[in-house]
């Protein structure tokens, strides 16, 4: 996500640290390349001038600070400003005192609605609360049956009955408050674009059943388009959040820079693939941070707690103190890597890696998947001892895993540069990471 406005925010960083002394003409020059950023990646045009006077004013009345040098203090200014931009704090869902709670989806056809709506089910329901979806979308063929085919993946319940959504809507809260759900989540209808019997049925729903929050879930690649149908729903829906699909496709950002400051309410959540578990609360700071090309330390972390137990953790360490890591273990690390996401996203993540780092870098999954065919084409014993691999064991590895003698030579090579790194750091830290992308 925001790959080309990560790129020239990075050269713009880089021009800032250099600078040992801020003048208005330097300051000036490089909010021109900062506004032409911004306008390219399709931010709304009122946003950018608001942005970049605030960026000005701040940074002619900054103070020289010695230990910091000049270009550095206009950075934190600029990812400040950024950070407020995208809303300031994070904010979650608001639920009701008194259950059960009830968030409204809104939406195009086509935002992903139904995607978003399961997702944010699963993500509910780990938090240890019991959710019911509901089928409120009668005019898109299968929509019901796509949300039940959802509801039996995670395992969650689905409410669909009869034709008239208001109705649907209805039953749906009093089936809740019957038998102890304590959340409802409403998949309403959408339209390909927006029209006054939509607006209206909305409307109705709403007032019958009082939905804690009115969430719009709309399309982070349509940009400039997403703040159009944000403040036409707000005026005649009325919206308490957004909830931004897509976002791993849009490399402008555009509508995450613009949509919060127009439309006046927060992104809580973005999708960022179509797995159920690629959703992400929003973080105004963590996002400032990706697109000026500083990483995100803390997503990574947490993304890596949700995989690694601290029991697997512990034990890992154990052999890493034995200096006992094998192929099995790397083996391991690869299916947890795996569960986190796209390895493509993880680098991103990383400090350094983002941006220029990877333009030209082919990082994907597919060849993951090979260097795990290799592996497991392997004997126990080979995986423990890569150093019995020989030329006809070599051979069969390659035959059994549709790879070739090169490539095996080229993991086993790699695994132990790895082993001689961990073996020298001691213990397992984030670095190794960059150490791992070098094996796809």
């Amino acid at each position: 996500m925001f790959e080309e406005l990560a790129i020239k925010f990075e050269n713009i960083t880089r021009k800032l640290r250099g600078y040992g002394k801020l003048t208005e003409d330097n300051i000036r020059d490089s909010l021109r390349e900062v506004r032409k950023a911004l306008l390219e990646a399709d931010v709304n045009y009122k946003v950018v001038k608001k942005f970049i006077d605030d960026i000005q004013e701040k940074s002619l009345g900054e103070k020289t600070t010695r230990s910091i040098r000049p270009g550095e203090q206009i950075i934190k200014i600029v990812y400040d400003q950024l950070c407020e931009l995208l809303g300031g704090k994070v904010e979650e869902l608001k639920y009701s005192l008194k259950p059960p709670t009830v968030f409204m989806l809104v939406g195009l056809q086509g935002s992903g609605k139904t995607t978003a709506c399961a997702k944010l089910a699963k993500y509910i329901k780990k938090k240890g609360r019991n959710p019911l979806m509901v089928a409120a979308d009668t005019y898109r063929p299968a929509a019901a049956k796509q949300l039940e085919v959802l509801g039996k993946t995670l395992n969650i319940e689905v409410f669909s009955s009869g034709k008239n959504p208001i109705e649907i809507s209805k039953k749906a809260v009093n089936k809740a408050r019957q038998e102890g759900f304590d959340l409802v989540l409403l998949d309403t209808a959408g339209r390909l674009h927006i029209d006054e019997d939509l607006m209206q049925e909305l409307c109705q729903i709403k007032k019958e059943v009082s939905p804690s929050e009115t969430v719009l879930v709309v399309d982070a690649m349509t940009g400039q388009e997403a703040l159009n149908i944000a403040q036409t729903f707000d005026q005649r829906v009325g919206l308490d959040s957004i909830f931004l699909t897509k976002l791993d496709g849009d490399a402008r950002g555009g509508a995450a820079l613009s949509i919060r400051a127009m439309a006046g309410k927060p992104i809580k959540f973005v999708g960022i693939g179509e797995k159920l578990d690629q959703m992400e609360l929003f973080h105004p700071e963590r996002m400032a941070s990706r697109i000026l090309g500083m990483g995100d330390v803390v997503s990574l972390v947490e993304k890596a707690q949700e995989v690694i137990s601290v029991e697997e953790a512990r034990k890992l360490e154990e052999k890493l103190k034995k200096e006992s890591y094998t192929l099995e273990d790397f083996y391991e690390q690869l299916q947890q890597i795996k569960k986190m996401g796209p390895l493509e996203s993880i680098l991103k993540m990383i400090p350094g890696l983002g941006g220029k780092a990877l333009q030209n870098v082919q990082v994907d999954d597919k060849s993951m998947n090979r260097v795990e065919a290799m592996i497991n084409s392997m004997t126990p014993e080979e995986r423990k001892n890569p150093y019995i691999l020989d030329g006809s064991r070599k051979k069969r590895v390659a035959k059994g895993s549709g790879t070739s003698v090169q490539e095996i030579n080229r993991l086993v090579k790699q695994f132990f540069t790895m082993q001689k790194m961990i073996k020298d750091l001691g213990k397992m830290d984030f670095k190794n990471f960059k150490g791992m992308a070098s094996f796809t």
